[in-house]
């Protein structure tokens, strides 16, 4: 993977220092703090988030999700999985204006056999490359099957899950996020979830190939990794959604997918029914690492 370089500080001349009048040592500029959002109110409504993206702020509720999950000014977070970066435009702002700092692990190139993912990481990166000032010192790590640290151990004060647990479990690698998440955050560290909620008593599917996940599983994994439910919120909760699609949660927006995945779209598809459903119902869950090692 990638990195960007770094930056070399070059020392002065000796020869010149010797026979020049000695001037104060000049100090590195200090990151920029203060000049973006300092609010998560006001990082949500940046005017650098499209249209399309804020249209579903009504189905995704950032400002409340973020802080029912604790996040705040300067705090380190790491975001698995951020995709095109939905939630990465909302939270890179935030921390860079106020000194905190974000690890964003995205996938494992190595995992990536379709095209379109690979694609995906590489305008991640690149959108991220081409706007530090906006985005911050965002280092970007990766999480996958044979990933490494996806930050330094005990360094995070958040990890966030974000709509990627039915992905994990269909490649087989749930258990090995929760760990990942675990390992990275700080003793009293908070991983927040958010996923599509399965029906109540809906026996776990492995493979989740509906996209749902029951929400007594997910905190299953999560206390088997060694957190503590703190809480679960109705925050992103959507009564309307009925699940059960022809094409699983992907039937409604917005994917809004009319066929089965890898095959043609197809045209006469009424997508009115599921378009009046919304998102999906999710469920919304905020862990605790334990201050203190577990008996």
């Amino acid at each position: 993977m990638l990195y960007p370089s770094r930056r070399l500080v070059l020392a002065g001349a000796a020869a010149l220092a010797a026979c020049s009048p000695k001037t104060p040592e000049k100090k590195a500029p200090a990151p920029a703090v203060g000049t973006g959002p300092t609010t998560l109110e006001a990082a949500v409504a940046g005017a650098w988030r499209t249209p399309a993206d804020k249209a579903r702020d009504a189905f995704r509720h950032p400002v409340e999700s973020l802080k029912f999950w604790g996040v705040k000014p300067g705090q380190t977070v790491v975001e698995f999985w951020p995709g095109a970066g939905w939630y990465t435009d909302i939270i890179a702002p935030f921390l860079a204006a106020t000194g905190g700092k974000l690890y964003a692990a995205n996938l494992q190139t190595d995992d990536l056999a379709d095209v379109p993912a690979r694609e995906v990481v590489a305008a991640f990166r690149q959108k991220i490359e081409a706007d530090r000032k906006r985005y911050g010192a965002v280092e970007i790590t990766a999480f996958g099957r044979t990933s490494g640290p996806v930050a330094p151990a005990g360094s995070a004060d958040i990890v966030l899950f974000l709509r990627n647990l039915h992905n994990w479990m269909a490649a087989g690698i749930a258990e090995k996020a929760f760990r990942d998440a675990f390992a990275a955050l700080k003793p009293g560290g908070v991983l927040g979830v958010e996923e599509h909620r399965a029906d109540p008593g809906e026996a776990p599917d492995l493979l989740a190939e509906s996209g749902y996940v029951p929400q007594a599983y997910a905190v299953r994994l999560a206390q088997e990794a060694g957190f503590q439910l703190a809480e679960a919120s109705e925050i992103n909760a959507n009564p309307k959604d009925t699940k059960d699609h022809p094409f699983g949660v992907w039937t409604l927006p917005p994917v809004r997918r009319s066929s089965p995945r890898g095959e043609p779209e197809d045209p006469a598809f009424d997508h009115s029914r599921f378009d009046a459903i919304g998102e999906s119902d999710r469920m919304t869950l905020r862990f605790v690492k334990p201050a203190q090692p577990q008996a």
